[in-house]
């Protein structure tokens, strides 16, 4: 057999499936699996599994035990290749042969050292048909963290920056603007809702005094961290961020000192703390979203200002961009944008433009 239309489409149909729970899934990637089989002249989907909250069980025995027999000689599509390495529980490679299926169609690639191409070897061995790259530049949009974890050992960055008609972010007297509408502001808490970290420099947390939650109703528990760069451990006791550090975690990344005065009434308030290097005043980026990866973490939205965004552009971290241009200009003495749609480096693509009510969103990925 070969790919079909039928088998991208149940592809895609398993891509959607898996961003249910896109960010809550530990440091495992959500990963959905459809079993598909034929019943009366017709495909017909008899089992579904997505990477359960937490990260365990995985999608494939979760699709297999509600398909049961159903499963023996069917299709089963999976939006990552299949796990190849044993722990407390088989494989899940293992559990497709057990099961019985005569067909897998997968669609990224697994770049972790034990699963890579064995998966593959472990289905292909036992007779099993198998299909892969199916949709995978779709599937690998949305593992994106996970992939970048794998195969850089750092969190996925995606900088995110809302620009004035007149490519400006912002005021330098501290005179909040509104730039973009409600319903842009509404799809960045989505993107937040997705997010594992969301961080901003120490000036924002200042002049601003955000609280950076997701606050669209029904997904308020899923505020991600909240990390803040502060070299200095600046930030107020008072702030926003630091009341509601019990509510939603609150990190601060410091160069400063075990001893500092300053941590001890951030710590009674909940907050934890990111030891980190400084280099010229600012503090390595690059060891940082190595700490943040090796703490089972894969995505950053950094919502930072200009130095924030542009420290990140330069050592060149970001993997993907989201501008959001509202159709105002920001007068007087305001910030300049770092990026604006003209001025994306050569080595991003554009990938996705959206209109949210009078505002325009561009995003573009590393190439």
């Amino acid at each position: 057999m070969t790919v079909s239309a039928l088998d991208r489409r149940y592809m895609a149909a398993a891509i959607r499936l898996a961003r249910w729970h896109e960010g809550r899934t530990g440091s495992n990637p959500s990963v959905a699996t459809l079993i598909v089989r034929e019943i009366n002249g017709a495909p017909v989907i008899v089992g579904r599994g997505i990477t359960a909250i937490g990260g365990r069980p995985h999608a494939e025995p979760q699709a297999l035990a509600q398909a049961g027999e159903l499963a023996r000689g069917a299709t089963a599509y999976v939006t990552l290749e299949p796990c190849a390495h044993h722990g407390r529980t088989p494989p899940c490679a293992e559990a497709l042969v057990a099961a019985g299926v005569s067909r897998v169609v997968a669609a990224a690639t697994d770049p972790d050292e034990r699963v890579s191409g064995r998966g593959y070897a472990i289905l292909r061995a036992a007779g099993i048909e198998v299909e892969e790259g199916v949709l995978a530049t779709e599937a690998e949009y949305d593992l994106a963290g996970y992939l970048t974890r794998r195969t850089k050992n750092r969190v996925h960055v995606t900088l995110k920056l809302a620009i004035s008609a007149n490519g400006k972010i912002g005021r330098r007297d501290g005179v909040q603007v509104p730039i973009t509408g409600e319903i842009t502001r509404r799809q960045v808490h989505a993107m937040r809702a997705l997010a594992d970290v969301i961080l901003i420099g120490i000036g924002t947390a200042i002049n601003d005094d955000p609280e950076l939650t997701c606050r669209l109703p029904g997904l308020e528990d899923r505020s991600p961290v909240r990390l803040v760069l502060d070299t200095q451990l600046r930030l107020p006791v008072g702030s926003r961020l630091v009341k509601s550090a019990r509510d939603a975690p609150l990190w601060i990344a410091t160069a400063a000192a075990q001893y500092d005065r300053a941590r001890a009434g951030l710590v009674e308030c909940g907050v934890k703390f990111i030891a980190s290097d400084a280099h010229h005043g600012r503090l390595a980026l690059p060891e940082l979203l190595e700490d943040l990866a090796a703490r089972g973490l894969s995505t950053v939205l950094v919502e930072g200002g200009a130095e924030v965004a542009r420290a990140f552009l330069e050592e060149d971290l970001v993997d993907r961009i989201v501008l959001l241009t509202g159709e105002a200009d920001i007068d007087g003495d305001a910030v300049d944008a770092p990026l604006t749609p003209l001025t994306v480096p050569p080595s991003f693509r554009p990938v996705l433009s959206m209109t949210y009510g009078s505002d325009q969103m561009h995003e573009y990925e590393r190439v």
